[in-house]
């Protein structure tokens, strides 16, 4: 059984950047497909960006060429990098792995 700890989140002024992390565990976690997702306040979770158990990446187009996601499968880690961040970035970011969701953790943007 797959489990999931999102870090790194925090408060941070435009133009900045944060790199939040996501920790998994159980053996399957390294084969799998692994997505960052979010949810800003009265809205929906969206994709950010997602990898694949060979590193194959997809972006939201919102945070194209600001965001980078990648993992470690030894350390069974998953990071995203996020630079130039705007206000709009404002969310709880989430990683998931199939349907396992970790608890999130809140990025907030001020301008």
């Amino acid at each position: 059984q797959v489990q999931l700890v999102e870090s790194g989140g925090g408060l941070v002024q435009a133009g900045g950047s944060l790199r939040l992390s996501c920790q998994g565990s159980g053996t399957a976690f390294s084969i799998r497909a692994v997505g960052w997702y979010r949810q800003a306040p009265g809205q929906g979770r969206e994709l950010v960006a997602d990898i694949g158990s060979t590193g194959i990446t997809n972006y939201a187009d919102s945070v194209k060429g600001r965001f980078t996601i990648s993992r470690d499968n030894v350390k069974k880690m998953v990071y995203l990098q996020m630079n130039s961040l705007k206000p709009e970035d404002t969310a709880v970011y989430y990683c998931k792995v199939s349907s396992i969701w970790g608890q999130g953790t809140q990025v907030t943007v001020s301008s």
